[in-house]
């Protein structure tokens, strides 16, 4: 299984957590062009700060969309929360 790895601010977390949000958004910059283009994943670790203790959750992984100002990372289930 492949993972996409990102790291939330604490609303956003929440928000994927309780599934009031279904898309997570990146700029369309030569840094994440090189993450996301043409690449697929299985799923996305999400974490909630830097701290080796911080909260973590995976959620399934529908899809990346590009677009000329943003990439699109389209979410499913939650699978876990830790």
């Amino acid at each position: 299984m492949k993972a996409l790895h990102l790291t939330l601010y604490r609303k956003w977390f929440d928000e994927i957590k309780n599934g009031f949000k279904n898309e997570e958004y990146r700029t369309n910059n030569s840094y994440w062009q090189k993450r996301l283009r043409n690449k697929q994943f299985d799923e996305i670790y999400f974490k909630n700060g830097y701290q080796s203790n911080a909260p973590f959750m995976r959620v399934e992984c529908l899809g990346i969309e590009e677009d000329k100002e943003m990439f699109i990372i389209k979410l499913g289930k939650v699978l876990e929360v830790v």
